[in-house]
């Protein structure tokens, strides 16, 4: 993709293509809980949901004064990548998505809090990733993840639109706190299983996204409302 069309959509990865966000809690508080950290599932939820490792490893240290150290981190991975080659599914109608953007002459990325090969995983696992690579950004690749704008705005650059050309799909507070920084359009999708929680929702909610929708087909009526040209 390239910046010659108008507008450029970003992706958030876990949570929106795929339904990664259910099983990466349950590896993250078996793997704290072998830690001596008890977390439950909303805990776990409102703490880290669409942050970065960096921001765990930083919070469960203030917070619980745990050390998360390298190798923790790594065994976690490994645990996460095992249960995504067995278990991981796809969100339901990606692909009529991404006919319909290329019809309608829009370009697309990713931008997740993930890293890079977590993400390149997830889609392939998933039948997903001839869709997207090698348009695949990472909070590894700046300095402060979400809800710092910072990753939206490097993927903005990279793509070569203007942040005000952006529209970002987020399941997250912290995703959606991110666009609305980084001066991007933003939709809260909520079709994940994981924002069942109607705190959840009005979380996201009270953030004001210019569009809220639970199933991802709805994503072509905001973006191309007037339909393919």
């Amino acid at each position: 993709m390239n910046g010659s069309t108008k507008t450029l959509v970003i992706f958030d990865c876990d949570g929106v293509l795929v339904d990664s966000e259910p099983i990466a809690l349950e590896v993250l508080i078996e793997a704290l809980r072998e830690k001596g950290v008890n977390i439950d599932q909303e805990g776990a939820s409102e703490r880290f949901l669409g942050r970065s490792l960096a921001h765990l490893a930083q919070s469960v240290e203030a917070e619980f004064g745990v050390e998360i150290d390298a190798e923790f981190l790594s065994q976690m991975r490994e645990a996460l990548y095992r249960r995504f080659r067995t278990d991981l599914k796809p969100l339901p109608g990606i692909p009529h998505v991404m006919q319909a953007l290329r019809d309608g002459g829009l370009s697309w990325c990713v931008a997740s809090s993930s890293q890079k090969e977590r993400v390149e995983l997830s889609l392939t696992v998933t039948g997903l990733i001839d869709y997207f690579a090698p348009d695949i950004f990472s909070a590894t690749m700046v300095k402060n993840g979400k809800p710092a704008p910072d990753l939206f705005l490097h993927a903005a650059a990279e793509m070569g639109f203007p942040p005000e050309n952006c529209i970002v799909v987020e399941d997250s507070p912290a995703g959606i706190q991110a666009a609305r920084a980084a001066g991007m359009r933003v939709c809260a999708f909520t079709g994940g299983s994981h924002t069942i929680d109607p705190a959840y929702r009005a979380s996201m909610a009270s953030l004001t996204p210019d569009a809220s929708f639970d199933r991802m087909e709805h994503l072509v009526d905001f973006v191309c409302p007037r339909g393919p040209d």
